[in-house]
């Protein structure tokens, strides 16, 4: 378990390489001379264990694969995610807008709020690295301290407890050294609770909106015409109006840096 762990946080430095370490060529380089930048090589070497080309090359590929989750489990993906879903099912659009872009959003929002952890990654773990002048062993454990420091700053005490009691773990001498096994799945729970918080505040004034206008269908006796036919543009129209977007953006963002 601690060793997948790690396959994650060496994912996330997969991630935050692909901007950052482009190398820019000078201009006076000649295609026939062009020096080529001095990088560290790859090596897969967790736990004191060192493994052979081809099962470095089999591991690679499912830290590329977990990337995904990495995104999903262990930053603000998940909350702005599920927020915006119950928002859509609030509004009664069904398809509008579209999931492509609520995911979209989403990641965008998520490297937004991110951004000061990813940045942190970078500066204390992945650059040291590609210069050389760390090991992995402890590029993986400077990458783990920014995002455990996001996570329990997210997580509720309650859900990290819970955890810890199912691990049989009963203290931890400092907040960094609880281990991801325990912090990932605490943070999620967390996240999810903070959603549905959020999906019901926005759903109770849709809600009523409906049976007003239910209400008010039924008592002039025009009960064959569907209520949301009605509804929706109201809501819609109160949505605009209202500028929701913008104040439940502003609102999740300050949640994470307020």
């Amino acid at each position: 378990m601690k060793i997948r762990c790690r396959f994650l946080i060496l994912g996330l430095l997969l991630l935050t390489v692909l901007p950052q370490s482009l190398p820019a060529q000078t201009a006076s380089s000649t295609p026939q001379q062009q020096v080529q930048p001095s990088q560290p090589t790859f090596q897969l070497n967790l736990d004191d264990q060192e493994y052979e080309l081809p099962i470095q090359l089999l591991l690679t590929l499912t830290v590329l694969s977990l990337a995904p989750a990495i995104i999903i489990l262990m930053t603000s993906f998940t909350r702005l995610v599920v927020v915006f879903g119950i928002l859509r099912t609030a509004l009664g659009t069904q398809q509008s807008p579209p999931t492509q872009v609520l995911i979209g959003l989403s990641l965008f929002l998520t490297f937004f709020i991110m951004y000061p952890v990813f940045q942190k990654v970078h500066d204390e773990a992945l650059e040291p690295y590609l210069k050389g002048e760390i090991g992995q062993p402890v590029a993986l454990e400077r990458a783990e301290g920014p995002m455990k420091t996001f996570m329990l700053q997210q997580t509720r005490e309650k859900d990290l407890l819970l955890f810890m009691d199912l691990a049989g773990q009963t203290s931890y001498a400092r907040p960094s050294d609880v281990p991801l096994h325990v912090l990932v799945p605490a943070f999620v729970i967390s996240e999810l609770r903070i959603a549905f918080q959020i999906g019901f505040m926005l759903f109770l004034p849709f809600v009523l909106v409906d049976l007003i206008v239910a209400s008010l269908l039924m008592s002039m006796g025009m009960m064959m015409l569907p209520p949301v036919m009605i509804s929706l543009p109201v809501k819609l129209l109160l949505f605009v109006l209202a500028d929701g977007w913008y104040l439940i953006v502003e609102s999740i963002i300050r949640g994470y840096t307020g």
